[in-house]
């Protein structure tokens, strides 16, 4: 039997050992590389979660917690319902300035030409370099506007829901219904007045309804817009009021703004001229001291006559009338139809500083105008009063109310004699103020008289509209300046009413330093400009005010027209 023996087995040279094994240490370095930059890859895309993360739970917590004070406010509307103002869906663009991955310089750039009017380059750069963690970009922005930005693909620019205050209606009646905070709290106008009402949740829910009547509004605004432009004026006021509530129809202060836009006007535009602005408002004072001298018994015929024949001298002052105007004696009606300051002056020394200071602060001329409004101007109240002063002030020199005040007084002159403050909510019939007699129903029934024949027969011709009985009075006065008047400017007034046989409305339309033009023969005073644009805005609204155009119908002056000088081919000044 044939024994086995074993064989050694070959091993491999020691040089192909030695590549094996490094062939191998290299695998496990490459899988340990490899295995290092999925680790931080992976710790990358963790990182950037988390960043989104914090950001997502800020706009989603803490961006809603700070438009947590823009709650859903009230709707207002006007006093037939057309809405005036509205809370509607929007959004807010926000930055963490700290956050921001891409270039700065480029996405102020790029934001800039995506929102021109809230800032150029300079302004969003300022903002995303800001050391702060959040700040807003845009407040109130539109979806659009907020797809633009995110497609920037900037992960530090963040987004949330707020409400928005729309005003459908755009800078109609923008001073009446005033504007927002950045916060959403009301800043002037009736939002301001109204701003707990409107937020509280328990009375929200049913809108707010304004004395205005948007109609009425448009129609006086682009009546004042239009006489502002043709006669070159600085600016511009107007009032349509109720007679006999108190209820401001229309508002309307030019320039304007729009409170959607708030942030592109400046004090010129939010000034409300018609409640904030004191004008010595001349001749359109003299119908209330005719009242005054009539109702306190200092006049008791109206055929009565006061010496117009010369200008009249007071110690060293001298009061004249226009060129052109009747030097002769004048009546109470021929005083207000020619609107002669001189005859003016004499009512109102019978009638005496005491009684004069005490229609006027039954009028409200002492203190700013009685109305929900927070912007109020103080009047300007004479000092002191001697002799001059009270015979200027009758004819609306060296005293200074708003348009507003004038409004109100001429309500009363007209309404049986019942002053009302003035109100921008809509009164419900039967709920007016009950107001304060300042003169009897007799002499309001003679005022409606004269100030029709003013407009008959006077310079109040041009505000007439045909078929509506206006009644009304012109007043022009130099503007005051500070140390006395510039003789360049003047503030032309027309204050009107109508129906006079049975009035309802007050319009007054003021112009502020009109100039004249060819049209008008170079003449720059009310009844050339303010009394047209009575007379087309009262032909504009009247019958949807509810009063309809009769040219049958008028006020009885049949007791006076035989007192009127009758001279054949008589002319009247139309210049006061």
């Amino acid at each position: 039997m044939t024994a086995l023996v074993a064989r050694p087995v070959a091993r491999p040279p020691a040089s192909r050992r030695a590549g094996s094994q490094q062939r191998q240490q290299m695998a496990a370095v490459s899988h340990m590389r490899l295995m290092m930059l999925m680790l931080l890859f992976a710790a990358g895309v963790v990182l950037i979660i988390g960043r989104l993360g914090v950001l997502a739970l800020f706009s989603g917590a803490e961006a809603r917690a700070a438009v947590a004070t823009l709650a859903s406010r009230g709707d207002i509307v006007d006093r037939n319902g057309a809405p005036l103002a509205r809370t509607i869906d929007a959004w807010t663009i926000a930055v963490h300035p700290r956050e921001l991955m891409g270039d700065r310089m480029d996405l102020a750039a790029k934001l800039a030409a995506l929102m021109p009017d809230r800032g150029d380059q300079a302004w969003f750069y300022g903002q995303l370099t800001k050391d702060v963690s959040f700040t807003y970009l845009q407040r109130r922005a539109s979806p659009a506007l907020v797809e633009q930005v995110n497609a920037l693909g900037e992960p530090a620019i963040v987004f949330a829901r707020e409400t928005q205050r729309l005003y459908p209606q755009g800078a109609l009646a923008a001073h009446a219904l005033g504007f927002l905070s950045p916060e959403g709290h009301g800043m002037s106008g009736m939002e301001r007045v109204l701003d707990e009402r409107l937020l509280d949740p328990a009375t929200r829910g049913a809108p707010v309804a304004l004395s205005i009547d948007t109609r009425v509004q448009a129609a006086i605004e682009s009546e004042l817009s239009r006489a502002m432009a043709t006669f070159s004026a600085r600016g511009a006021g107007g009032v349509v009021l109720d007679a006999n509530t108190g209820e401001v129809i229309a508002m309307v202060s030019l320039p304007t703004f729009n409170p959607n836009r708030v942030g592109m006007s400046g004090p010129d535009e939010l000034r409300n001229i018609t409640t904030q602005s004191v004008f010595e408002l001349g001749s359109t004072f003299k119908p209330i001291t005719m009242a005054t001298a009539m109702d306190t018994g200092v006049v008791t015929s109206m055929a009565r006559r006061f010496d117009a024949t010369h200008p009249l001298k007071v110690g060293g002052f001298t009061i004249h009338d226009e060129r052109g105007d009747p030097k002769r004696w004048l009546n109470m009606a021929e005083t207000l139809i020619y609107s002669s300051n001189v005859a003016t002056a004499r009512v109102a020394d019978l009638v005496g500083p005491q009684r004069m200071q005490t229609m006027f602060r039954k009028l409200g001329f002492d203190t700013k105008p009685d109305i929900e409004l927070r912007e109020k101007g103080r009047p300007l109240w004479p000092t002191y009063w001697a002799r001059t002063t009270t015979m200027t002030t009758a004819y609306g020199h060296g005293i200074a109310v708003t348009p507003l005040h004038l409004a109100s007084a001429y309500a009363a002159l007209v309404n049986g004699g019942v002053w009302r403050p003035a109100t921008l909510m809509k009164v419900e019939p039967g709920r007016a103020a009950e107001g304060r007699r300042v003169i009897t129903e007799g002499t309001s029934a003679r005022m409606r008289q004269m100030l029709r024949l003013i407009v008959l027969r006077g310079t109040g011709r041009k505000g007439e509209a045909p078929g509506y009985r206006v009644g009304g009075k012109t007043g022009t006065a130099e503007a005051a300046v500070a140390g006395g008047y510039d003789r360049s400017r003047n503030v032309a007034t027309f204050a009107a009413a109508f129906p006079m046989d049975a009035p309802r409305y007050v319009v007054v339309a003021m112009l502020d330093s009109p100039q004249g033009t060819k049209e008008t023969g170079g003449w720059k005073t009310a009844a050339w400009n303010a009394a047209p644009v009575v007379g087309r805005t009262i032909s504009r609204v009247g019958a949807m005010l509810g009063v309809m155009p009769d040219e049958s119908r008028d006020i009885d002056v049949s007791d006076l027209t035989p007192l009127l000088w009758q001279e054949p081919g008589a002319k009247t000044v139309a210049g006061h």
